[in-house]
This record gives C-alpha cells, sequence and structure tokens, in this order.
C-alpha cells in the first residue's frame, strides 16, 4: 500500500525555483512540465517502495536520483516527508545532510 506524501516547504519551494529557472531559461514552460512529471512518478514510485532512494548518513533519510536532481526523502510509519530537491550539479559543500542547503546560495 502506497503511503500518503507530505512534502516540506523547502521542498516546494525548491520545486518552483527548479521549474522556474528552466521556463525562464528556455522560454518555455515544455521542459518544465516535463521535469515535473518525471518527480511526480519519482515521487508516485517512493510512495510504494519507500526503501527504494539510496540510503544518508542521516537515519530515516534517503535519496533518489531524478535526471541531475536529487529528491531527500525521509521514511515515516504512515507517509513520506520529502525534504528537498537538489540540483547535484551546484556545490556540496552548500548542502548539509537531510537535503538542507545552507544560508548562502
Amino acid at each position: 500500500m502506497a503511503k500518503r506524501i507530505i512534502w516540506s516547504f523547502k521542498a516546494q519551494n525548491d520545486r518552483k525555483a527548479i521549474l522556474n529557472y528552466w521556463i525562464n531559461r528556455n522560454k518555455s514552460k515544455t521542459y518544465s512540465k516535463r521535469l515535473n512529471n518525471l518527480f511526480i512518478e519519482a515521487i508516485k514510485i517512493i510512495s510504494i517502495f519507500p526503501e527504494i532512494g539510496k540510503k544518508t548518513d542521516t537515519p530515516g533519510v534517503r535519496i533518489k536520483i531524478v535526471k541531475d536532481y536529487l529528491i531527500f526523502y525521509e521514511i515515516e510509519k504512515a507517509s513520506i516527508l520529502i525534504l528537498s530537491i537538489w540540483d547535484n550539479r551546484r556545490d556540496p559543500e552548500k548542502l548539509d545532510e537531510g537535503g538542507n542547503s545552507s544560508s548562502q546560495s
């Protein structure tokens, strides 16, 4: 049975920023729509198979790779908490475990 998905405020903002970046860069919504669909499909898979993601050093936090992005999520008893979406081409020094970026960009 699929677990309920809960998006953190940070993860929601991450996704919006990523999709808006591609809309502005490409002057089109086409790629952003495709990328968002990939995020949605990956999260559906996570909800059904929570253990599918790679373990991190933080207990309970896993990573699912979608193209150049890492979806950080935490498995809870009845739900999956989406913590963050991180562009893995960015400086890893600005990311702490659990998918939180530091205040410096």
